[in-house]
């Protein structure tokens, strides 16, 4: 089981049920860029349910004939949900198949496709954009409205979600064997979601801290500090009036390792305490630098953009807003309500 982290508005305010159908948690990529309209890659956008990105990308190797390798995807998205995204298939010397073939049982449909001249990498989408459904709520509205207020106004701690360590923490305790012993060699997909899932327990652990300090919203001195809405990571020197009114008005966030080997971001003496907080957690920092992933930097909070909520007459609350590729939605329901899933899939709901 993974830990209930500590929230930072306090206890949740009821219950509600998230997922109750997959079209009740709706998920649309956004690349922010065209195919370039020529290439040996195909952009296929496609809409799926009741598969997840893996699923997807099996689905199209088998049927193109593409090795899954030559096929990319720029984010996780879960099984049980209506989601949209991008894949690419590497047709270099291939005949491109008719993809209506793809819609063949319904879970699949083909919104577009064109031609671009590179692989999709992951993590190149510039946002996700959300919809969901709780049903079943059990909260007193006004509560609930004056949280989504200070949601809207201040954002929550950008925390890996659970679908991040597997069903009730099954990644998360098989990565942790696997560093306990070494880390054997396995599958390269199996390698890649245990890595992921201690990276993101390092992260929570960090984040934490300073939620339970009472921290997460501002850069103190020393503190790496991500620019919104861009991939800019600098260091705060110190804490400037400047500096905290930008953090006041969602322009910059403290920035918390993805822990590896590298040059901290942070000061020396910042980035020595992140490193005994997580001296405790089975060697799971040591381990992740000897395997030699680089260190990076993901923002302490998430601000949604274009929020807006409303209820319908059966007491469903739906909530649409956009994240940052990267951020759970996850993360704001948990700062609403106690929620019970369906299948939590095997990948990322915003990646």
């Amino acid at each position: 089981m993974t830990p209930d982290w500590p929230r930072a508005l306090g206890q949740t305010l009821g219950s509600a049920v998230l997922r109750n159908s997959p079209e009740d948690f709706e998920v649309r990529e956004y690349l922010g860029f065209e195919p370039d309209g020529d290439g040996e890659h195909v952009f296929l956008h496609l809409q799926k349910r009741q598969l997840n990105t893996l699923d997807l990308v099996q689905r199209v190797a088998q049927f193109s004939g593409v090795p899954s390798r030559d096929i990319g995807y720029s984010g996780l998205k879960d099984r049980n949900a209506l989601t949209s995204q991008w894949l690419s298939v590497g047709l270099a010397g291939r005949p491109e198949p008719d993809w209506a073939g793809l819609e063949a049982d319904g879970k699949v449909r083909l919104l577009s496709s064109d031609r671009h001249r590179k692989k999709l990498k992951r993590g190149v989408h510039r946002a996700n954009e959300f919809r969901l459904s709780l049903v079943g709520l059990q909260v007193e509205q006004g509560a609930i409205e004056q949280r989504l207020e200070v949601i809207a106004r201040e954002g929550v701690p950008n925390y890996f979600g659970r679908q991040r360590f597997g069903r009730n923490g099954s990644t998360l305790a098989q990565a942790r064997q696997w560093s306990r012993e070494g880390g054997r060699r396995i599958a390269r997909n199996r390698r890649g979601l245990y890595l992921s899932a201690l990276r993101g327990w390092c992260f929570n652990t960090l984040l934490a801290a300073r939620v339970r300090e009472g921290s997460w919203q501002a850069p103190g001195p020393g503190d790496a500090v991500a620019l919104a809405g861009s991939r800019s990571i600098f260091q705060a020197d110190q804490t400037t009036d400047d500096l905290v009114s930008r953090a006041q008005t969602g322009d910059l966030h403290p920035a918390l390792p993805l822990w590896g080997t590298g040059q901290p971001v942070a000061s020396a003496e910042v980035h020595a305490i992140q490193a005994e907080l997580l001296a405790s957690e089975d060697g799971v920092a040591g381990f992740l630098e000897d395997q030699g992933l680089a260190l990076a930097y993901r923002a302490a909070r998430l601000i949604p953009d274009d929020f807006c909520w409303r209820f319908c007459d059966d007491g469903t609350l739906i909530l649409e807003f956009s994240l940052g590729a990267g951020s759970y939605a996850t993360a704001i329901v948990d700062e609403l309500v106690r929620y019970d899933e369906g299948d939590q899939g095997s990948g990322s709901s915003s990646e």
